[in-house]
């Protein structure tokens, strides 16, 4: 008999959609890296890094929908084990997160020569996620674990009306995070060795409250599911409007930052990302569509094997591009090559495609050593007694 989490409900159908929306976030979080590389040309084509970093910024949010509405669905909300809850995460994802960290830091200090943090710095990059510039996403998602009890209380009551006044809080809350002047003096005020400025300093990498709104609602349609499917099957012209005009918003504000406000490329992106307000409604409608193209629209196999690939392979995908960005990048440089549009597609479809392979790889060897894909993705060989 194979162990079960008692955590979880009897299986429920699944769901494709989930699959293929991550792997369509980790394309496109490989974009915005790729993009932060392609931006270093002090003549970058304006539209293609808003391809980069633009287009791509439902990304990182979107992935904790998923993660959200990945959990609820299968949840039993009222009979759940906090302890076994949190085991099983820590498996999946605190793991993974200690090996890849440990293994960048080796890394880095062998490749640039930086050496190796002492311990006390050691736990501060950790605590922040700090190791490589993606993890941080895992210190956020075991903070998400973390406080399950909270969401599930607020699963179980928040309906519509109280949603609209959470996503209220959440832009409220957002835009004083990101765009606050008295909050940025002080942080930038603070003395470099002071304890307290790195806690605001990276308070992108552990603030939950960054993205409560996108997890809670995918966990609340995750419990509604009956409800949500009907909608995006009534609603997919309104889903799909929706999607495209809030993708022009972010783009169109990017674009006036860059046209009429003289923002440099770099500072019109770290201004329309995804935390400002059109960002915020980009990401809910991009959620919203991805589910629903994917639920309801009919692809032919060849392109459902693709995104099955891509979804499989996402997280360790995920957790290993920025090593092969890195070497990318230094063997540009040596060649002498600057990156022109024409190159920075050629490097995106490379690392994106060594990624996957690598990731493949892997996962192949771990079916003959189960160790290296449970330190690696957190998968487990299942056991039966």
């Amino acid at each position: 008999m194979q162990k079960t989490d008692s955590t979880l409900t009897k299986t429920k159908p699944r769901l494709p959609a989930i699959e293929y929306i991550r792997g369509i976030s980790m394309m496109g979080v490989i974009g915005i890296h790729v993009g932060s590389q392609y931006i270093g040309n002090p003549s970058a084509n304006a539209h293609l890094t808003a391809l980069f970093e633009i287009f791509t910024r439902f990304s990182v949010p979107i992935f904790f929908f998923i993660s959200a509405f990945g959990l609820f669905y299968n949840l039993d909300m009222d009979n759940w084990n906090y302890k076994q809850f949190l085991k099983k995460r820590w498996q999946t994802v605190l793991v993974p997160y200690l090996v890849w960290s440990v293994f960048y830091l080796l890394h880095d200090s062998w490749l640039y020569g930086s050496g190796l943090p002492s311990p006390f710095y050691f736990f501060g990059i950790l605590f922040f996620g700090v190791a490589k510039y993606q993890l941080y996403f895992l210190v956020l998602l075991l903070w998400f674990y973390l406080l399950m009890p909270i969401w599930i209380k607020i699963v179980k009551k928040i309906d519509m009306l109280w949603l609209l006044f959470l996503l209220g809080i959440q832009v409220m809350f957002d835009y004083w995070s990101s765009f606050s002047v008295p909050l940025n003096l002080f942080v930038y005020s603070l003395p470099d060795d002071s304890l307290l400025k790195p806690f605001f300093m990276y308070r992108l990498n552990y603030w939950v409250m960054h993205y409560v709104f996108i997890f809670v609602l995918g966990g609340w349609l995750a419990v509604h599911i009956e409800g949500f499917m009907s909608f995006m099957k009534k609603r997919r012209m309104l889903i799909t409007s929706s999607f495209f005009v809030s993708m022009f918003s972010l783009l169109a504000y990017y674009y006036h930052l860059i046209g009429t406000q003289s923002y440099t490329q770099l500072e019109a992106i770290n201004t329309a990302h995804q935390l400002c307000p059109a960002g915020i409604a980009y990401t809910i409608c991009a959620s919203l569509f991805f589910f629903t193209i994917f639920t309801y629209n009919n692809y032919p196999d060849w392109l459902k094997s693709i995104l099955h690939i891509l979804g499989k392979h996402s997280y360790f995908a995920y957790l290993v591009h920025p090593f092969f960005i890195g070497y990318l990048a230094l063997a540009l440089q040596k060649s002498g090559h600057i990156m022109t549009a024409a190159l920075a597609i050629a490097f995106y479809c490379t690392t994106l495609f060594l990624s996957v392979a690598a990731a493949a790889l892997f996962r192949k060897l771990g079916d003959t050593i189960p160790t290296v894909n449970a330190l690696t993705i957190g998968v487990y060989k299942r056991t039966t007694r």
